[in-house]
C-alpha cells in the first residue's frame, strides 16, 4: 500500500518525492554556466586639492594613497576658493589683500569619529600654527563636527554657528557693535561654536549666540556634555600653548567657542 501522508505544502509523500526525484534530474543534466567575475575594487585615489570637498568622510586606503602629511595643508587662495569668497566672507568693503589670507585642508575626526575633510581660510601669520593645531588634534582622536569655509552658509555667522560649524574668516563686524571683528582678519577661529556659545553682554543681560546652543550656555563647570571646551580641553590648551586667546575667559561676556591671535 503506498504512503499518503500529506507535507505541510499540501502535496503527498509520493508526489513530494517524484517532483524531488524530477528537479535532481534536471539539475544534472543542465549545462553548467559560468559565474560572472566579481568587479574589482576600485583603487582609492589620493587626497588633492582637485577632490578635496569640506564634509566628506575619507577612508584609511585614501589617507594612506596620499600620505597623512600632505592632508595636513597651507597654500595660497586658489582661484576656484576665493571666487566662492566673493559677496559671502569677501564683501564688497573687505579691506584685506588676497595674499594676506591662506587657504588650509586638514582632516578632523567628525562626531563618529571618523576621518573626514576640512577647510578654513586663516590669515597667513597663523597658517602653520593652525596647521600644526589641527593635525594634533586629529592624532588625538579629538571631535570636531563639521569645518566648511562660512561661505557654504553664505557668509551668515549666525546660520554657521547654529550648525555647529568650526570656521574662522568672515570680514564682519562685532555683532551689535561697529568693531571689526577678529574673524575679519583671518586672526579668530570658532571651533563647535554650538556647544560652545557666544554669551554677551547687552543693556545688562546675557544673551546666547546661536540661540539653539542656550543648553550649553550655563552651569558650563560642572555639565558634561560632548565638544565642552574647558580649561582642561585639549583644544584650548593647544590654542593657548600656540599663542592664542579663550574667549571663554573674558571676564564679562564669554565666548567659549573662540580663540583669537593678538
Amino acid at each position: 500500500m503506498a504512503l499518503t501522508l500529506a507535507s505541510c505544502g499540501g502535496a503527498t509523500y509520493e508526489e513530494t518525492r517524484s517532483q524531488q526525484s524530477s528537479s535532481q534530474q534536471n539539475e544534472t543534466s543542465a549545462p553548467k554556466t559560468e559565474q560572472p567575475a566579481a568587479p574589482k575594487a576600485e583603487k582609492p585615489a589620493a587626497l588633492t586639492a582637485n577632490n578635496w570637498k569640506s564634509g566628506r568622510e575619507v577612508s584609511q586606503a585614501e589617507i594612506d594613497i596620499t600620505g597623512i602629511d600632505n592632508c595636513f595643508v597651507s597654500t595660497e587662495i586658489p582661484d576656484a576658493i576665493f571666487a566662492k569668497m566673493q559677496g559671502k566672507s569677501w564683501p564688497d568693503n573687505c579691506t584685506l589683500q588676497r595674499s594676506d589670507l591662506r587657504y588650509i585642508r586638514v582632516l578632523h575626526c567628525n562626531a563618529d569619529g571618523k576621518p573626514q575633510m576640512g577647510e578654513l581660510v586663516v590669515n597667513k601669520k597663523i597658517a602653520d600654527k593652525v596647521v600644526k593645531i589641527f593635525r594634533e588634534l586629529y592624532d588625538n582622536n579629538y571631535r570636531i563636527e563639521k569645518m566648511h569655509l562660512i561661505d557654504d552658509y553664505d557668509g551668515n555667522d549666525d546660520a554657521s554657528m547654529a550648525d555647529n560649524n568650526t570656521s574662522c574668516f568672515n570680514f564682519r563686524f562685532v555683532p551689535g557693535t561697529k568693531n571689526i571683528s577678529k574673524h575679519s582678519y583671518g586672526l579668530a577661529i570658532d571651533i563647535n561654536p554650538l556647544y560652545n556659545p557666544y554669551i554677551p553682554i547687552r543693556n545688562g543681560k546675557p544673551y546666547v549666540m546661536p540661540p539653539n546652543g542656550e543648553p550649553y550656555a550655563f552651569g558650563r563647570d560642572t555639565a558634561q556634555f560632548p565638544y565642552k571646551i574647558d580649561h582642561n580641553d585639549l583644544a584650548y590648551q593647544l590654542f593657548r600653548k600656540a599663542g592664542f586667546n579663550w574667549g571663554g575667559s573674558w571676564s564679562r561676556s564669554k565666548d567659549y567657542q573662540h580663540f583669537q591671535w593678538e
